[in-house]
């Protein structure tokens, strides 16, 4: 065994470096023990200085999708993360365009970590909050916060550049970082106790946020999943959501009061609500010629949510979500990628049938782009209260719902996606695309693929 001693957690260029080395002596990923500092070391391993590569030796040549990826794994918390993107180095030389193939077990697992960092990059420059101290010299600003992987120094650049005119200190339990000015420079890690309470700037701040907070706007589910609870206590503004959320339109403010985002919620109940108003919705035009609303349907545990684009006309006879000829294909492939129809939460984007009578038939006729836009805050409601592991969106209406945005189905399916609210999303066909290819051979064929699209979708729910 040989071991390899980083001199920091977020050492991305020393893990660069080694990696290299090891490749060049032919080291394989399970002959490597992989520590920071002064870490335990396995009692058999070899206590040798990591290696570097040679540089006469010909260059390891890898995608800038895996230094994209490595620069960003590296960072996490995760003890495995080097061992990880060190396998992954050692098969890009057999697969150079692995960091591509996103159904990869180690490449999903890499691009989890990754995200979960950028996220808490994300989460430092906005959540951060900065307060006046005066000192010898003038007045410093000092910020605590706590993240939850090694992003400091991968952020100083940020607040160098944004504050390049303030003297300030950010103290994070791991690393400090002090900016004079003129010069960044680093000190040990810090206590909560070290930063300073609130200070007169706070209270102009709350004043001005009062001022332009909308509550009839605010969807609190979304609210936490994307500021947690565990930073309010850094931000002065924070402390007055509270009070200021009683003022919210009292319907919308009952039905998210028993969403999963508040403790003790009842989502059963929520989501009863939610169905009853949408029963009757009358957002957009379309509920006048309906039959009914048509919500979703399925448990609300679901891992997986699947979106469809309208009902049809037995959906709208029936007021439940896919069981005419098009449900009857979809039921079919989800049989045939392993997922039960039961398990499983089936929805629309647009929650009437929109139609063109023709003698006593009703012809389905398309969404527009505005009965679309004016259906999204049934799904997002939907989403907020089951949070889906994985959403499917069958279809481009279902896309353009989910994404707010025109999507190429072409282009975006057989890779997940990831949502305005941080989730993670498939796109595929809708199955009525399939009753409608004429060619039996080509029907069979994108029936195929679209079994396979299902497939990936829920191998996702597993490895998320």
């Amino acid at each position: 065994m040989r071991t390899v001693t980083l001199p920091a957690p977020d050492d991305v260029d020393a893990w660069r470096d080694a990696a290299r080395g090891l490749v060049a002596d032919e080291v394989p990923p399970d002959r490597v023990v992989w520590q920071v500092g002064d870490g335990s070391t396995d009692l058999f391993a070899e206590a040798a200085p990591a290696p570097r590569a040679d540089p006469t030796a010909p260059a390891l040549r890898v995608s800038r999708a895996f230094l994209s990826l490595a620069n960003d794994a590296a960072l996490h918390a995760d003890p495995e993360r080097f061992a990880l993107l060190y396998a992954m180095l050692w098969r890009l030389r057999e697969t150079p365009k692995l960091a591509e193939d996103h159904a990869d077990p180690l490449v999903r697992r890499l691009e989890g970590l990754a995200k979960a960092v950028r996220r808490d990059i994300h989460k430092m420059r906005a959540f951060l909050r900065f307060r006046s101290v005066e000192e010898e010299g003038g007045t410093r600003y000092i910020a605590w916060f706590e993240p939850e992987h090694h992003i400091v120094r991968a952020n100083a650049a940020f607040f160098v550049n944004r504050f390049a005119s303030m003297r300030w200190s950010i103290l994070t339990p791991e690393v400090s970082l002090h900016w004079d000015g003129k010069a960044l420079s680093e000190g040990p890690g810090a206590a909560r106790t070290d930063a300073p309470e609130g200070d007169p700037v706070e209270e102009v701040w709350k004043t001005y946020y009062a001022s332009i907070f909308n509550p009839a706007r605010v969807k609190v589910g979304a609210m936490l999943k994307e500021m947690p609870r565990k930073y309010w206590k850094n931000m002065p503004e924070t402390a007055l959501v509270p009070q200021l959320l009683a003022g919210a339109q009292a319907r919308e403010s009952g039905m998210i009061a028993t969403s999963r985002s508040e403790i003790g919620g009842n989502v059963q109940a929520a989501w009863e609500a939610l169905r009853e108003e949408a029963a009757g919705c009358t957002r957009c035009p379309l509920y006048k010629p309906a039959t009914q609303t048509v919500f979703g349907e399925g448990p609300l545990d679901a891992s997986m949510m699947f979106v469809g684009e309208q009902p049809g006309d037995q959906e709208d006879l029936a007021g439940h979500p896919f069981v005419g000829p098009a449900g009857q294909v979809f039921d079919r492939a989800l049989a045939a990628a392993g997922i039960t129809r039961a398990e499983s939460y089936v929805t629309n984007a647009v929650k009437h049938f929109k139609f063109e009578p023709r003698g006593r038939r009703r012809i389905h006729a398309k969404p527009d782009a505005g009965e679309i836009d004016a259906c999204r805050w049934w799904i997002e409601q939907e989403q907020m209260l089951l949070r889906p592991k994985v959403t499917v969106a069958l279809g481009a209406t279902a896309a353009r719902s989910l994404f707010g945005r025109t999507i190429t189905i072409s282009r975006e399916r057989g890779r997940a996606q990831r949502l305005p609210d941080g989730g993670e999303a498939w796109i595929t066909v809708h199955p009525s695309y399939l009753l409608r290819l004429p060619d039996a051979a080509a029907k069979e064929a994108e029936y195929a693929r679209f079994v396979e699209d299902l497939k990936a979708a829920h191998a996702a729910v597993g490895a998320g």
